[in-house]
């Protein structure tokens, strides 16, 4: 094994970014810029990784035009990825971005039908990486024809071949991922409080009492995101909340997977977990200020880093 971080993207994406001024939701507009990318949470942090230098494989399945789009951009930025071609078509997602709002909305298409056959082909790819690999990220939703327990039959796997497992979705992939006893999970407030069976809102208290649950359903650690609140991590050791020095963009579509980069990255690296945090927060503020997801500014990060506020607290 080595320090290489291997990423899942069972649904990816081609993304396309509309940046506007000020947009009108019931009129004609025109962007300023558009951007296309290859996009979906797995690309996104995959993407994050080879920003920061880190070894890093993306395995994904892939179809049709947008498909061939997202493996020639990939090649072209010299991320290295093994995908699988099926069948179907590969999704697309518009991202747009209200300058005069500061704000972003995403819009996402449903994805291919992934058959029995090309994910057992799949699972064959996965089983053979992971041995390779010191962590496994497990993000993103699942398409349709795979099963919802996916994540925690790839978790079991990794965490057979050693490797520590880092997972982020919502609905029942979260849910069912649990039992596959994931190392890091990292849910937001909304998808927490969905597992929990009760909205948790931004307390300190229940955030952490929610997020103890999701460790006796087999979470070894759950870091969830608080938005621009930072985040909270209830951990075998301790509960520590991370602050971002301020609000620093407004295309936050990507910063939950610099944010997931981040702390498998950390993770690799044997921090400690405020280091762990103080990183992810620094890298989800600097993806959040760059126009696309799955970027980040080198010198946004740094200058976050310095001024990101990590501490342990006690709950009650």
């Amino acid at each position: 094994m080595n320090g290489r971080i291997l990423v899942v993207a069972l649904n990816p994406a081609l993304d396309v970014t509309h940046e506007l001024e000020r947009v009108d939701w019931a009129g004609v507009n025109r962007a300023t810029r558009v951007l296309v990318r290859p996009g979906g949470k797995g690309l996104n942090v995959g993407r994050v990784l080879h920003g920061l230098g880190v070894d890093v494989l993306v395995m994904g399945v892939l179809g049709g035009r947008a498909g061939d789009a997202v493996a020639e951009a990939f090649a072209e930025a010299g991320v290295a990825a093994d995908f699988l071609a099926i069948a179907g078509q590969t999704r697309r997602t518009f991202v747009v971005v209200d300058g005069g709002r500061r704000q972003a909305a995403l819009f996402s298409e449903p994805g291919p039908v992934v058959t029995p056959d090309e994910y057992a082909a799949f699972r064959n790819r996965f089983v053979a990486e992971a041995p390779r690999s010191a962590a496994v990220v497990l993000t993103g939703s699942l398409p349709v024809g795979v099963a919802a327990d996916t994540y925690a039959e790839l978790s079991e796997l990794a965490a057979k071949a050693g490797a520590a497992v880092v997972l982020d979705a919502d609905g029942d992939a979260l849910r069912l991922g649990l039992a596959g006893r994931p190392a890091v999970v990292k849910p937001n407030a909304a998808e927490l409080g969905s597992v929990a069976g009760r909205p948790v809102g931004r307390d300190t208290g229940a955030v952490a009492t929610a997020a103890e649950e999701l460790r006796e359903l087999g979470a070894g650690n759950v870091v969830v995101s608080l938005g621009a609140d930072g985040m909270l991590a209830v951990t075998g050791e301790g509960v520590w909340r991370a602050v971002p020095p301020g609000r620093v963009g407004v295309n936050a579509t990507g910063a939950g997977d610099a944010v997931v980069a981040g702390l498998a990255w950390r993770t690799v690296l044997g921090d400690t977990w405020p280091q762990r945090l103080r990183h992810a927060v620094a890298l989800g503020s600097a993806a959040a200020a760059a126009p696309v997801a799955g970027e980040f500014r080198q010198a946004e990060y740094e200058r976050v880093l310095d001024e990101v506020r990590v501490g342990q607290v006690g709950v009650h």
